[in-house]
């Protein structure tokens, strides 16, 4: 479960925010529409891997690199 191991977990949390950010450049309305409740949060995704896409590239390769080795 991605809950109880915290490689898991990141890489659920890293995921979204790519998977996010890639839906909100292809369809901007689908993500833009709700930026409140359950739904907010992909919004805030897509904004954190607009915002940080430097830090979110480096964490997606370190993560493949390590889930590779590992």
């Amino acid at each position: 479960s991605a809950l109880f191991n915290f490689q898991s977990l990141m890489l659920v949390v890293l995921l979204t925010i790519c998977t996010c950010t890639y839906l909100r450049a292809q369809a901007p309305a689908l993500i833009d529409r709700n930026k409140s409740g359950v739904t907010g949060l992909l919004w805030k995704s897509a904004r954190i891997g607009e915002r940080l896409s430097p830090y979110v590239s480096i964490a997606c390769v370190v993560m493949a690199f390590q889930l590779i080795m590992y």
